[in-house]
């Protein structure tokens, strides 16, 4: 890559905009990790930081649509590097309250600023055409399929289609999923209240969803004091519901040891570290990568739990040794679209493969760990159907000792979620709950006389 002379100058916004961008295709970064260190590092703050944020969630959001259209008038692959620019420029023209004259200048010196001189012609050329018609009426002359006019890959619509049961909802499922998500803040129990994050949150609202639920109308939630002391924290609705569940779950008998399989980065775990805390009982955080563990123990930092490292497959407990088990398993990330656009783009049908046994396994040692009588909470942010009912009932298939119980009694907040493909499980949305697709089933491990 090349660099023009240093005199060419392109606002801070737009230039960390197109870093962020470059650093998600080049890096395989993630944008949410990636914009708030550039932000703190360009000291960009206030309006100017609402702006970098949308111009980059919305071009990666839009990135497919954008690309189609890109192509249609380019008549060539653009280099990656003009690519990400364009991606930029397209936005601004077609979704955002941009002046075209800005959008096509700006995106032009940014092509001079970071790639050189010579494209920045053909961004002009293209970017000036881009602009003579409406996003719709580009959309039109393409007759453009559903996966390009709502910006996803075409399997991705499939199998979103096959977990939803529900075709007529389709098109509001993809629509939400290209909608920027409020922040939204849980308030970890017995360390921060709801009320204390009203009285410092600059316009927080509280949700419905979840009675533990904040949602920020913008701002740094890193500057509010619960969020920095580590007694609160940003988790979607939805997340907060998972814990929530395994929380509120009837366990007779002891209930002392609460465990988290997959713990990594740590938000659901300090959810129940504080739950467990006000019941006399104790998590153990439980991470198969170490860097990740790290994440966890700062996530714990003010409420007690511990944190270990280790394969969650092959657990290092006694069988049994557990009241309360969460397996939050590593999946395709497909139900969080909203918050990780860039997701959609680099997942492929082939990463299930390697995911569904990885759940299935993980489950396994979920109910193996639990003690007979206790509840096992299977939760996956995805609402794939092999990640979610399969799983679950494989594994329900091979075990007598497990039952499957109803998980909607547990969540009063939430109504029409009932899994299309698992009765008894939980399937959220973000076009009917306004939360990420988050996954839930409830398992008890049956006591040796129970019937099945």
């Amino acid at each position: 890559m090349t660099r023009s002379s240093p005199r060419a100058k392109v606002d801070a916004p737009r230039l960390a905009a197109y870093d962020v961008l470059v650093a998600v295709r080049e890096d395989d970064a993630y944008a949410n990790l990636v914009l708030p260190r550039l932000l703190r590092e360009r000291a960009i703050t206030g309006r100017d930081a609402a702006f970098t944020t949308e111009l980059v969630g919305g071009t990666l959001r839009g990135q497919g649509t954008y690309d189609a259209l890109l192509d249609h008038l380019t008549g060539r692959p653009p280099d990656p590097a003009v690519r990400d620019a364009l991606r930029l420029g397209a936005h601004q023209l077609l979704a955002m309250r941009v002046p075209d004259h800005a959008a096509v200048a700006s995106t032009v010196e940014l092509v001079r600023t970071r790639v050189g001189h010579k494209p920045a012609g053909f961004t002009n050329a293209v970017l000036r055409r881009l602009s003579t018609r409406s996003l719709e009426a580009w959309l039109d002359e393409l007759d453009a399929p559903l996966d390009v006019r709502t910006s996803h890959p075409s399997w991705i619509v499939v199998e979103l289609a096959r977990a939803l049961g529900r075709p007529e909802e389709l098109e509001a499922l993809l629509t939400a999923d290209n909608e920027r998500p409020a922040v939204t803040l849980v308030a970890r129990p017995g360390l921060a209240s709801v009320e204390e994050l009203l009285g410092t949150v600059a316009g927080g609202t509280p949700l419905a969803t979840s009675p533990l639920a904040v949602a920020m109308d913008g701002g740094d939630p890193g500057e509010v004091p619960a969020v920095r002391d580590g007694r609160a924290g940003v988790q979607d609705a939805g997340s907060q519901l998972v814990g929530l569940a395994l929380a509120r779950a009837e366990v007779a008998g002891r209930d002392e040891r609460w465990l988290d399989l997959c713990a990594g980065p740590g938000g659901k775990a300090a959810l129940l570290a504080a739950l467990a805390d006000r019941r006399g009982a104790r998590l153990l955080a439980h991470e198969r990568l170490p860097h990740r563990a790290l994440l966890v123990r700062q996530a714990l930092r003010a409420t007690t739990g511990d944190v270990v490292v280790g394969d969650g497959t092959r657990p290092a407990w006694a069988e049994g040794s557990f009241d309360r088990v969460l397996v939050d398993a590593p999946c395709s990330g497909l139900g969080a679209l909203r918050r990780r656009p860039e997701s959609r783009w680099r997942r492929q049908p082939s990463d299930l493969d390697a995911l569904v046994p990885l759940q299935r396994a993980l489950l396994d040692a979920a109910l193996d760990s639990v003690r007979p009588g206790g509840v096992v909470v299977y939760a996956t942010c995805s609402p794939v159907v092999q990640e979610t009912a399969g799983v679950v009932s494989e594994v329900l298939a091979d075990r007598s000792d497990v039952r499957l119980e109803e998980a909607a009694p547990l969540l009063p907040e939430v109504s029409d979620a009932a899994s299309a493909h698992l009765p008894g499980a939980v399937q959220l949305w973000p076009h009917r709950h306004g939360t990420d697709a988050m996954f839930l089933a409830v398992l008890r491990r049956r006591e040796p006389d129970q019937p099945t």
